[in-house]
C-alpha cells in the first residue's frame, strides 16, 4: 500500500517583550480565548500552541512568554528557554512591540537576536488603535527588521495585512489532499493536582524534553498548556495545568482565571492524572480536586510524585491515607512514581490507556440487562411503602464515563446506596477499571395511559343494558 505524504502546517511564532500583546494577538488568530489575558507584565511563561486558518491557509501559531533574552537566573531566564525553544521551530516570526511604550532597549535586543538566528521576521507595531500610523511605527525602522506594521490586536485593526505579509509565498494547499491535521481521536490527559505537586516535571518527563517551565516555586505554571505527541505509534494529548489552591487562597485575579482554565481542562479531557506529593500529608485539598474530578465523570489515574527516597514506615502511612481519604477512586490505577528520576513513570501511559478504553467502552445491551438480573436476585431494592421497585431491563446511555440506564417502576424510591451497589456490580462485570460509572433510572411508561376508551357500538350497549337487568334481578335494586 502506498504512504500518503502530508503536508506539514507551516508554523508562526509570536515574541515581544512583556506585555506588548502576544496573548491578544494569538487569540484573535486562533479565534479563541485560549491564552489567558490580563494587564500585567509575565502572564504567559511556557508557550502555548494553537491551529488557524488565514484565507484558506491553515498554519500553526505558538503565543510565548515575555522574551528577555540577557536574563541569566530564575522564571525569567526559563521563560527566555522557552521562547528560543519555539524560534527553532519557527518558519515565519511576529516581533511584536507597544506602539504607546515606544521604542525600548529590550526591543532593540530582541531583534539582534531574531537577525541572528536569520529567520522570516514581520515587524508589527501593537496597540495603535486611535493613533497616527504613520508618527507610531516611525521610530520602529530603526530596527532594520523591515517596514512595521500598525495593529491593534485587540480591537483587530490592520491584522489581515500582517497576516498577508507574513504568509506570503506559501501556496494554499488542494483541499482534498491530505494534511497533518487529519489525526485519529486521541486521548486528552490532564495532569492536575496542588501547587508544586511536580506537575510540570512530570509533563516533561512524558514528553522526553524541557516542554513546560518546571520551577521551584508554587504557581510557576498559569495557564493550561496542550501538547501533542506520540507513544509507541499511540497519539496524545497532554495538557499540563496550574495548582489548585484552596478558594480562600486564591487572592489574584490571574491565579482565579487559573483555576478556571484548569476546571475547563478537567472537563474537555478523556482522563485526569492526579499528582499528589508523596512529601506531603494528603490534605482536603486533595480531596476537594478528586471530587471534582469525579463529579465530571473522568476517568482517573491517582500518581503519587516524588517516592524516591521515602522509608517503608512512610510509604505504608502514604498508602493508609490515600485509602482513608481518597476511599472513592478505588476503581482508579494507584502508581508511585517520580517525575524527577522517572521511576515508576513508564506504567503511566498503559494506565492512561486502560481507563480511557474503560471510559470509552461499548456495552451490549443483553449483557447489561443479565448482569441487572444477576444483582437484583442477589440483592433487591428497598421496599417503597408497600411496593417495591421493580427493575426490567437496562442499557447504555453514553460514555465517558459510561452511563447504564435502567428501566422500571417505582424507580424513584430507589436509595443511594442501592445505586452504588449497581455501579460497583456494573464496573466489576465488565472490568471498568480507571473509570467512574453512573447509573440513571427511567420509570417505565403505562402504554395505555394515554388512550381513550372506544365508544360502543349499538350491540355492545345492549348487552351492557342486559347484563346490569340480570344483576338487579340476582341481587336486587339497591
Amino acid at each position: 500500500m502506498p504512504s500518503i505524504e502530508f503536508h506539514p502546517l507551516t508554523t508562526v511564532v509570536i515574541v515581544g517583550r512583556p506585555n506588548v500583546g502576544k496573548s491578544t494577538l494569538f487569540n484573535r488568530l486562533t479565534r479563541s480565548r485560549d491564552a489567558l489575558v490580563a494587564d500585567l507584565p509575565g502572564l504567559t511563561r511556557d508557550r502555548h500552541y494553537g491551529r488557524a486558518v488565514w484565507e484558506g491557509l491553515p498554519y500553526l501559531v505558538i503565543d510565548t512568554g515575555g522574551f528577555e533574552p540577557v536574563a541569566k537566573d530564575g522564571i525569567l531566564r526559563e521563560m527566555a528557554r522557552q521562547t528560543e525553544q519555539a524560534l527553532d521551530e519557527a518558519d515565519r516570526v511576529i516581533f511584536l512591540t507597544d506602539g504607546r511604550s515606544g521604542l525600548t532597549p529590550g526591543d532593540r535586543t530582541i531583534a539582534e537576536r531574531l537577525r541572528q538566528r536569520g529567520k522570516r521576521v514581520t515587524l508589527a507595531v501593537n496597540k495603535v488603535e486611535g493613533m497616527a500610523r504613520a508618527v507610531v511605527t516611525a521610530e520602529f525602522h530603526e530596527l532594520g527588521l523591515g517596514d512595521p506594521l500598525a495593529i491593534s490586536s485587540s480591537h483587530g485593526e490592520g491584522i489581515g495585512d500582517l497576516m498577508d505579509e507574513v504568509l506570503g509565498g506559501i501556496p494554499v494547499p488542494d483541499p482534498s489532499a491530505p494534511s497533518s491535521e487529519e489525526r485519529p481521536d486521541r486521548p486528552r490527559i490532564a495532569i492536575v493536582g496542588r501547587p508544586n505537586v511536580g506537575k510540570s516535571t512530570l509533563v516533561n518527563r512524558l514528553l522526553g524534553e524541557e516542554r513546560v517551565i518546571a520551577f521551584d516555586q508554587p504557581g510557576t505554571t498559569r495557564d493550561s498548556i496542550e501538547v501533542d505527541f506520540e507513544e509507541n505509534g499511540r497519539l496524545y494529548t497532554l495538557i499540563d495545568t496550574a495548582g489548585l489552591r484552596r478558594r480562600g487562597k486564591v487572592f489574584e485575579a490571574v491565579e482565579k482565571f487559573s483555576v478556571f482554565k484548569t476546571m475547563q481542562s478537567i472537563e474537555e479531557a478523556n482522563v485526569v492524572v492526579l499528582t499528589l506529593d508523596a512529601r506531603q500529608d494528603i490534605s482536603d485539598q486533595d480531596a476537594h480536586i478528586a471530587g471534582h474530578v469525579l463529579t465530571t465523570g473522568r476517568a482517573v489515574v491517582l500518581a503519587v510524585n516524588k517516592w524516591e527516597g521515602l522509608d517503608a514506615h512512610r510509604r505504608d502511612r502514604l498508602r493508609q491515607d490515600i485509602a482513608r481519604k481518597l476511599g472513592f477512586l478505588d476503581f482508579a490505577h494507584h502508581l508511585f512514581i517520580s517525575a524527577l528520576d522517572g521511576m515508576g513513570v513508564n506504567g503511566l501511559l498503559p494506565a492512561v490507556d486502560a481507563a480511557y478504553q474503560a471510559a470509552m467502552a461499548r456495552l451490549p445491551t443483553p449483557r447489561l440487562t443479565r448482569t441487572l438480573m444477576a444483582a437484583v436476585q442477589k440483592h433487591q431494592p428497598a421496599k417503597a411503602g408497600p411496593f417495591r421497585p421493580k427493575l426490567r431491563y437496562a442499557h447504555q446511555g453514553g460514555h465517558n464515563p459510561p452511563i447504564v440506564v435502567i428501566h422500571g417502576s417505582a424507580v424513584a424510591h430507589i436509595q443511594d446506596n442501592y445505586r452504588r451497589y449497581l455501579e460497583n456490580t456494573f464496573r466489576e462485570a465488565f472490568e471498568l477499571r480507571g473509570t467512574p460509572l453512573r447509573v440513571e433510572f427511567r420509570q417505565g411508561h403505562n402504554p395505555f395511559a394515554d388512550r381513550k376508551p372506544k365508544p360502543l357500538t349499538e350491540s355492545e350497549e345492549n348487552s351492557l343494558r342486559r347484563q346490569r337487568r340480570r344483576g338487579r334481578k340476582l341481587f336486587g335494586k339497591r
